[in-house]
């Protein structure tokens, strides 16, 4: 208690969330990318996560896998980001994959009805494993 009788606090100490960050690699099966990404994935980042996937598809890529295992945060920006890939990539025959290990982030794609529509996977190996869709 303070001289003045009220209780003494601590100062709360909060980690900072990861910051942001985007990984691109190029797997050995032809014509597809992967995204791994980092952090909250917002609507702070949503428009560079959108310009990212842009280009490898106007580059030409057709299968495009997104590695979720290490994003804290989603919100409906990102979601919305995902749904426009994914409208870019079926009309060329392409594919958008999730590797979505987590429960929790798996959670919001079956609250939204989404993992009816994107192809969610466990793992990378999932992801460029299967076969594309016709």
């Amino acid at each position: 208690m303070s001289d003045r009788g009220f209780p003494e606090y601590s100062p709360v100490v909060v980690a900072p969330a990861e910051s942001f960050r985007i990984e691109e690699e190029r797997p050995a099966l032809a014509g597809s990318v992967l995204f791994a990404l980092h952090g909250e994935v917002d609507l702070h980042v949503a428009p560079e996560l959108r310009d990212r996937i842009t280009s490898v598809i106007e580059d030409g890529a057709d299968y495009v896998v997104l590695d979720l295992s290490n994003v804290t945060f989603m919100d409906s920006m990102a979601l919305g980001v995902l749904l426009g890939a994914l409208k870019r990539l079926r009309p060329r025959g392409g594919e958008l994959r999730l590797v979505v290990p987590d429960s929790d982030l798996r959670r919001i794609f079956e609250i939204t009805l989404l993992d009816q529509v994107f192809a969610l996977s466990a793992t990378r190996d999932e992801a460029l494993a299967a076969p594309m869709e016709p």
